[in-house]
């Protein structure tokens, strides 16, 4: 967590020095710059429900000949996030994301997401915004109650809808995401799932 706060500081401090220059523009292309900063509630697909498996797998074998198996969880993850988007011009877009699933855990099984990458707005209707995203960051699991966890490469595809409310207020009406792990033990993971929240354009 303290990670995604340094990185949406370092974006802050960036986006305030371009905000600086871009004072001496015209006008018309000042006002397409813009930082928007939320919250978010997710519900998350953890494609693990702590399994393991391996050749010489057993239930009293040390974790070096064991890995997890990707399965489907019948318990979902709940959590909160965070996220940051820039805009720089109408095509050129960046977002960040920190997504902390913490609740409704099934054998201590839980997820954390440190995402940034390019957003692409795809349609605009009235007050709605509908926009693609392809993040990429890294990700940590912990995979049992006794503290067995690790951190991996994460890629990250989606979009989703933000409804303007005010001049400064969005609502975040959905935002789906789904996300592939390469590197994942002895094989590969795909958590997915959806958000909701609100966002306040800070510039």
């Amino acid at each position: 967590m303290k990670r995604f706060g340094a990185l949406v500081f370092l974006i802050l401090l960036a986006a305030g020095a371009i905000a600086a220059r871009s004072q001496s523009v015209p006008a018309a292309t000042a006002r397409q710059f813009s930082i928007t900063a939320g919250g978010m509630a997710s519900i998350f697909q953890p494609d693990y429900a702590g399994m393991w498996g391996g050749k010489e797998c057993q239930p009293t074998s040390l974790p070096e000949v064991c890995y997890p198996v990707a399965q489907s969880s019948s318990q979902p993850l709940f959590g909160a996030g965070a996220y940051v988007d820039v805009k720089l011009t109408r095509w050129v877009q960046i977002e960040a994301e920190g997504r902390w699933q913490r609740f409704n855990r099934f054998d201590g099984i839980y997820q954390d997401n440190y995402l940034i990458g390019p957003r692409v707005p795809i349609f605009h209707f009235r007050r709605s915004s509908v926009y693609a995203k392809a993040l990429a960051g890294y990700s940590k699991m912990y995979f049992d109650p006794y503290g067995d966890h690790g951190k991996f490469t994460a890629l990250a595809f989606g979009g989703g809808m933000d409804v303007k409310l005010t001049k400064r207020l969005s609502f975040r009406a959905v935002d789906v995401e789904y996300q592939y792990w390469p590197l994942w033990g002895n094989s590969t993971v795909s958590p997915y799932g959806a958000s909701m929240g609100f966002g306040y354009k800070i510039f």
